[in-house]
């Protein structure tokens, strides 16, 4: 059996299990995505706070107080599939993990590893809707300038990364965006594919970047202004659900 370590936040359990039936009642994944994510608003951003490494024992971790970047998004994309939290939790552990195997080897580390290890319902939309503008790299992921690795344990692989720098982020661009489209924030360094992640939602005709800010003046789940944010960093790379109702 799994080691387990769950909290719930603020919600009871049957409160949580309200707000999944409800979403799993929605027809368009993106509405759902965005009226689930919406419930994460104001929760505090802790960094790394998964539990497992190469030294130690993973331990399959619910944590609804307190998120990173990247468990920000897990719980949502989780939770967009599920009606019950029994059916939340098996399927956190097919976001999370490789053949959703609780295992510090088999975590999705990186942004990428979502699109690899998850291809029956997340797609790379990226140079869909960049066009043109999008831009092809290709990385050795974990694997530092100096030849160091950013994660212990973790064995470099070759990936293609598309991504759409900021410069040819126009209207068109925003226009292909889908409410609840899963963003990662480019990253020049060798060995990574983004920096950052967060979530894509409209509402009252903006556009806004949904996502766990680490900076010391907010800490926590936000929405920012998507073109001013995007603006000052250097790309983004874009995947949708491909979940249908």
């Amino acid at each position: 059996m799994d080691l387990r370590h769950i909290a719930l936040g603020n919600r009871s359990l049957e409160e949580w299990e309200y707000v999944m039936g409800a979403a799993s009642r929605m027809g368009d994944i993106g509405a759902r995505i965005q009226f689930l994510s919406a419930h994460f608003l104001g929760t505090d951003y802790v960094e790394s706070t998964l539990i497992g490494t190469s030294r130690t024992r993973e331990v399959f971790v619910v944590d609804f107080q307190r998120v990173d970047c990247m468990t920000f998004i897990e719980y949502v994309a989780a939770m967009s599939r599920s009606s019950s939290f029994p059916e939340f939790l098996g399927n956190l552990k097919r976001v999370r993990y490789k053949s959703g195997i609780v295992d510090f080897y088999a975590r999705n580390h990186f942004f990428s590893d979502w699109r690899d290890n998850n291809n029956d319902y997340i797609e790379d939309v990226t140079e869909g809707i960049g066009g043109m503008g999008t831009v092809r790299v290709l990385k050795k992921m974990n694997e530092k300038e100096d030849g160091t690795a950013f994660i212990e344990g973790i064995q470099p692989v070759d990936r293609e990364i598309s991504f759409i720098p900021s410069a040819a982020i126009n209207g068109s661009v925003i226009d292909g965006l889908k409410a609840g489209d899963y963003i990662g924030i480019y990253s020049r360094e060798p060995g990574l594919d983004v920096f950052h992640t967060g979530l894509f939602v409209r509402y009252e005709g903006v556009a806004y970047f949904r996502h766990a800010a680490s900076k010391p003046e907010h800490r926590k789940v936000i929405d920012q202004h998507f073109r001013e944010y995007v603006a000052g960093n250097p790309g983004i790379v874009i995947f949708r659900s491909t979940l249908q109702q």
